[in-house]
């Protein structure tokens, strides 16, 4: 296949995702209003999951069928930057001031878990490229630790989001706002069924991972035409076409006035990537561990995820509600910098 037909699947496909994640996200609010389980759990579990599956797939693939660790772990670490810059890109999208004052105590808390599975991700790097006494074990036990805490956040999510009361940490204009825009949408799914909004998730879930996917497939051969290292591709290219669906979501929740479902979203999925497909990464790889066999600039990339991570909790803990200007908010600046510093350096030490 061409270079101009590998280029024009990848946008073909980049439109089916765009498509299918405006249902995918709409279905999960239903959902979310309907059972009362709260966008934020709702966003860590159905929407992040959904959208986090093609890293899964592709990581997988990468390590058991195309024998590449580095694309593998590129893609996850990658991903983890890209959905963090979402976070930033929605809030200059958002036009009622900075989005990070808008969401509860529920994404804090996944922020901060977030930031212990990138760190334990970014040691494990390190510790299997510093000694070779594991290297020949078929699973780190860090990979073991990872999953546990990835199940802890699961669950601490869920009690977290059932104890807050609804908006309680919004100032009263907030409140009014919020809580008038909730109403709204409240009358407008009043309408629709749990398990018609159930089966429409599970039919837009299984577009956005089939064609991110395989979008995931095309930017491996242009990786490959392109004759690009795979961990510089990994981290970028492939790491943008499979947090495509995180985009496309969170960008069609925020148009359903839900900051906190497409806030949530990105960083369940960070906790998805990094908990549980790093997990099954290292599972299906059967030559060693897979710590082992991948390129240190990986704990690079986990330290820049880890540092905008601690700028998205700093903007919802300290709430400021003035934006400096109507197209730009501090957090927003500083998240697409420290994404362009982390991969510029990537693309060099790559």
């Amino acid at each position: 296949m061409t270079l101009l037909l590998l280029w024009l699947q990848l946008a073909g496909l980049a439109a089916i995702i765009l498509i299918a994640a405006n249902f995918l996200a709409k279905s999960a609010d239903i959902i979310a209003f309907k059972t009362g389980l709260g966008r934020a759990f709702i966003g860590v579990i159905l929407l992040a999951t959904a959208t986090s599956l093609p890293e899964l797939g592709t990581g997988v693939s990468s390590v058991a069928l195309v024998g590449t660790p580095d694309l593998a772990a590129g893609d996850a670490f990658g991903s983890n930057v890209f959905n963090l810059l979402i976070i930033g890109l929605l809030d200059l999208f958002w036009r009622h001031g900075p989005i990070l004052t808008t969401v509860g105590s529920a994404p804090r808390v996944v922020a901060f878990l977030g930031i212990i599975l990138i760190a334990l991700a970014g040691a494990a790097v390190l510790i299997h490229s510093g000694t070779e006494i594991l290297s020949n074990w078929y699973l780190s036990p860090v990979s073991l630790v990872m999953l546990v805490v990835f199940f802890v956040a699961m669950y601490v999510t869920f009690r977290v989001e059932k104890s807050q009361e609804p908006d309680q940490e919004l100032d009263q204009d907030q409140e009014q706002e919020q809580g008038h825009e909730y109403a709204e949408q409240g009358h407008e799914y009043a309408s629709a069924r749990l398990h018609r909004s159930v089966v429409s998730y599970l039919v837009a879930a299984s577009f956005v991972v089939g064609a991110a996917i395989w979008l995931a497939e095309t930017g491996d051969r242009l990786a490959v035409e392109m004759g690009w290292e795979a961990s510089f591709v990994g981290t970028q290219l492939l790491a943008f076409s499979t947090s495509l669906p995180e985009l496309a979501a969170s960008f069609a929740a925020i148009r359903l006035r839900a900051p906190e479902l497409a806030i949530a979203a990105v960083l369940g999925s960070n906790v998805f990537n990094m908990g549980f497909i790093l997990f099954m990464d290292d599972v299906a790889f059967t030559e060693g561990v897979f710590w082992s066999a991948i390129s240190n600039v990986h704990a690079i990339t986990a330290a820049v995820a880890i540092l905008m991570t601690l700028v998205v909790i700093i903007a919802m803990v300290k709430r400021v509600r003035a934006r400096p200007a109507k197209w730009w908010t501090v957090e927003a600046l500083v998240l697409i910098g420290l994404y362009v510093a982390g991969s510029l350096l990537v693309l060099y030490l790559g």
